[in-house]
């Protein structure tokens, strides 16, 4: 197998997107064609949609990107002698539209190398902000205008002055990377890609603060994240940089169970001590009283990922990007109806539309909605979509910022439907200390049942909106205060979809299988039988017709009909319906 003597260096990406697609195979036949050329593993390129994916550094210092490489000789050789097949341009707007701070080093350096880190530039913050008073350094922090990135939005450096005001004994940082809502994979990526660069900034914050211990609790689901975490950790206490004030911090990563509910700052601490993950009332605050009562402060990984190049920088470069109130960038993981899935790093105050057409590539003739802030978030219709990203726009719609989730809706989908299947997850993840989070969200979602099996009543719309503010009222955390968001937001902006169910029993989406038929048109039906051979409960005969009686709404016969002759229809609407 040629090698093209171009070559410098060849970059896999293996983070958990480019292991599921199969990166590791790459990898390995790589390695077994090229042995005297320099392989790095690195990170998430953030292009999810295109892994496995592998760049090559040239010696005339030309990068060219791979995507979609397939693990056999033939696509490695194309890679290796520089061949034009699957060479991979990113896409002019988005490249226009992004600006990578937090994610600059993603997919460039080996996230287990102290040395790649050093020589891109880490811990130039840390050395800079150990030359700093320590209320200089938070003064910095506040100048900034950062807002803590877990979805409170709180301001970071007041945060910090809280607990550098605190007299103690001991005093606890912990990052929290439980990451729990479904699709948002921002933390995990930054853990795993950059894991020197969320500690660099867990280091800032320690000596600013005065803490004496650090906690990271990162979910178990993260392997991944959780070995390069601690791959870092060792090193940092090889180059003793953990040392700080004369004194040795400790680094403890710790493990959680994925309970959604301990993205809350109280549940995680429970959690932390060893008790179950509960909320608990505030005050104290957990800066006054937190982890085995000591003074405890509580960033999310990505607040921690933007504080060495904001100290690096400085507080002025920092704020000279986003929009008023909302300063810096922002990572979204995109999901959902559109072309390009993946992690992107925006300035705030860009528009909904910008990330949603030009970034994510979604068609605009065929999306309906956005879904920001995780499954606690609200729905906004493609209407509203000149509206800013930043904190007070997006809460001023209905929806929230969130830790970063942000999942598009094509026109294809039901919003009742939407609403159900948010608060399925988000009343199954109630801790049950709150009356109404417990009970509450589960009576919403039981209605929502009924809604969309149209059962509804007129009635149900009206209670649905008068329990969705008892709920965020009446819940102690953020997850029963943001449960009933997704049916209060399509309450708002899509009251005909659910009237349409309530009144006529339909689903104008045919997305709600009690509310549809499965049909088959015999005109142009080829009787290749593959819906009878794949049907899972025998509901196609054997003179294709669908007995609906016994039909399950699949789709299997859908899937696997090669001349798209079956469809779901309103039911009783169907070409040999009665």
């Amino acid at each position: 197998m040629t090698i093209n003597n171009k070559i410098k260096k060849i970059k896999v990406g293996m983070a958990s997107c480019g292991i599921a697609a199969g990166a590791e195979d790459v990898l390995n036949i790589l390695k077994e064609h090229s042995a005297d050329i320099l392989i790095d593993e690195v990170g998430c390129f953030g292009h999810c949609y295109c892994e496995p994916v592998v760049e090559i550094e040239t010696s005339d210092g030309e990068s060219i990107i791979y995507s979609h490489v397939a693990a056999n000789e033939k696509s490695i050789a194309n890679i290796l002698e520089l061949g034009e097949d699957g060479r991979f341009e990113i896409n002019p707007k988005r490249k226009a539209k992004e600006l990578l701070k937090v994610t600059r080093l993603a997919g460039v350096i080996d996230p287990t190398s102290y040395e790649e880190y050093v020589e891109n530039g880490g811990y130039v913050g840390l050395k800079k902000a150990l030359a700093m008073n320590k209320e200089e350094l938070i003064d910095e922090v506040k100048k900034s205008g950062l807002r803590g990135r877990g979805g409170g939005g709180f301001p970071t450096g007041m945060k910090w002055g809280f607990l550098a005001a605190k007299k103690a004994e001991q005093k606890i940082l912990i990052c929290n990377a439980d990451e729990g809502d479904p699709g948002a994979f921002m933390d995990r990526s930054l853990m795993e890609s950059v894991p020197h660069q969320v500690l660099e900034g867990m280091l800032i914050a320690a000596y600013a603060t005065g803490s004496t211990r650090i906690f990271i609790y990162c979910r178990a689901e993260y392997p991944l994240a959780i070995k390069h975490l601690n791959i870092a950790i060792e090193q940092i206490k090889e180059h003793k940089l953990n040392i700080i004030d004369g004194r040795d911090i400790d680094i403890f990563v710790k493990e959680g169970a994925g309970a959604f509910v301990c993205g809350e700052e109280t549940a995680l601490i429970h959690s932390l001590e060893g008790q179950r993950g509960t909320p608990r009332f505030r005050p104290p605050f957990p800066t006054d009283s937190g982890w085995k009562g000591y003074p405890t402060m509580i960033n999310n990984v990505e607040t921690f990922g933007n504080i060495p190049y904001l100290i690096a920088e400085g507080a002025e470069s920092y704020a000279s990007v986003g929009s008023e109130g909302s300063k810096g960038t922002k990572l979204f993981a995109l999901a959902g109806d559109l072309d390009n899935p993946g992690l992107v790093e925006v300035p705030m105050g860009i528009s909904l539309r910008e990330i949603v057409f030009d970034i994510g590539g979604a068609d605009p003739e065929k999306t309906k909605a956005v879904q920001t802030g995780g499954p606690s978030g609200g729905c906004i219709p493609v209407e509203l979509f000149d509206s800013l990203v930043d904190y007070d726009s997006l809460k001023a719609l209905g929806a929230i910022m969130g830790s970063g989730g942000m999942i598009i809706i094509g026109k294809n989908r039901c919003m009742v439907e939407t609403a159900r299947y948010f608060l399925d997850f988000t009343h199954r993840e109630s801790c049950g200390k709150c009356t109404f989070c417990r009970v509450g969200t589960k009576r919403m979602f039981e209605t929502l049942e009924r809604i969309t099996a149209g059962e509804g009543l007129v009635e149900d719309l009206d209670f649905l909106a008068e329990m969705g503010p008892k709920v965020i009222k009446g819940s102690l955390c953020g997850l029963g205060q943001t449960a009933p968001n997704p049916v209060l937001a399509t309450l708002r902006y899509y009251r005909h979809e659910y009237e349409n169910h309530v009144n006529n029993k339909q689903c104008e989406a045919l997305s709600c299988d009690k509310l549809v038929d499965i049909e088959l048109n015999k005109d142009k039906c080829i009787e290749c039988k593959l819906c009878i051979k794949n049907c899972p409960v025998d509901a196609v005969s054997d003179d294709f017709v669908i007995d609906n009686n016994k039909c399950t709404r699949c789709n299997t016969c859908i899937e696997v009909c090669p001349k798209d002759t079956i469809f779901r229809v309103k039911k009783g609407e169907g070409f040999y319906s009665e």
